[in-house]
């Protein structure tokens, strides 16, 4: 299938990053190029957009959608992570907006042999990138119990994270779990009924739980919205939208630091520890999707758009 992601707040991310025509900008989580293509024509031929992702899928599927704007795009096989090595290479000290959307594209949900869906049976994998070497099968059957539990409790947020854990061990024993519905009929089974008939998938949050922490996707971003802020010119803006509340608690905590580092006590007449505010956190409450969008798209209900501008 096309590699494929709804552009999700497109609107409200085109007017957060406040795009200048001669503007040099980022999509740190480019995909298929569906943000990077309505921000290009934006642009003059003074303009430029830098592309990231890890996924080679996406890359391909970017790189043919954003052919037409070859003259003011590069596109970089990379983890956002790497975001200040990439400009580095690219002899980039500064730019003026940096896009990150954190949802996990289309394609990848509904491919079954990436092994994201709970859905469709495939082999246990859920890298983002495929080079890396270990894979969600990796996690199910060599995390000891308690890591297990503490993986699917903190990032999954499921109140049986206990129990699923101890399935999960009890099962393997047996034999490796190796496929998706492998381990969804595991998680099924140690979730009681009547939770199973009131709610959503049973294993939804199992599998997000893995996904998050395979791809080390929470680290990744604590670690490095402090770096694009440092890249960004006076006045440029980081929009990020998130999926996930740990995800949004991050964004909302760093862009809080970046607006007041200072951390003398409040009854201090003057600030003596010597931190600057690195700018403005502009969406104190998240920006969320129309109703409109909410119609058009289920896959947006959970999304939150956070902005912060340099000072």
């Amino acid at each position: 299938m096309a590699f494929e992601h709804t552009s999700v707040l497109l609107d409200e991310v085109l007017s957060g990053l406040a795009i200048k025509p001669e503007g040099i900008y980022v999509d740190g989580t480019l995909g298929g190029g569906g943000h990077a293509s309505h921000v290009l024509e934006r642009l003059s031929g003074e303009g430029r957009l830098i592309g990231i992702d890890q996924d080679a899928d996406a890359i391909e599927a970017a790189t043919k959608r954003l052919a037409v704007f070859q003259d003011k795009v590069t596109i970089v096989r990379s983890n956002y992570a790497q975001f200040r090595e990439v400009m580095d290479s690219l002899g980039m000290n500064k730019v003026d907006g940096i896009l990150l959307d954190l949802g996990v594209s289309s394609y990848q949900l509904d491919t079954p042999e990436r092994g994201f869906s709970y859905r469709e049976d495939a082999l246990l994998d859920m890298r983002m990138d495929r080079r890396q070497v270990v894979t969600a099968k990796t996690i199910v059957n060599e995390y000891s119990e308690f890591e297990l539990y503490r993986v699917i409790r903190e990032y999954g947020e499921d109140r049986f994270a206990k129990n699923i854990a101890k399935h999960i061990v009890r099962n393997r024993m047996d034999k490796p779990i190796e496929t998706t519905m492998e381990l969804a009929e595991i998680v099924k089974s140690a979730i009681p009924a009547k939770v199973r008939a009131s709610g959503g998938h049973p294993a939804k949050r199992t599998f997000q739980a893995i996904r998050i922490e395979l791809n080390h996707e929470l680290e990744v971003l604590e670690d490095t919205i402090d770096t694009m802020i440092e890249y960004l010119n006076p006045g440029g803006r980081l929009c990020i939208i998130t999926f996930h509340s740990l995800e949004d608690r991050i964004v909302k905590v760093k862009f809080h630091k970046s607006e007041n580092p200072c951390t003398c006590p409040p009854d201090f007449p003057v600030c003596v520890c010597g931190r600057l505010s690195k700018g403005k956190h502009l969406t104190k409450k998240p920006v969320l999707p129309s109703e409109k969008e909410l119609e058009e798209n289920s896959r947006s209900k959970s999304a939150k758009l956070r902005i912060f501008q340099k000072g």
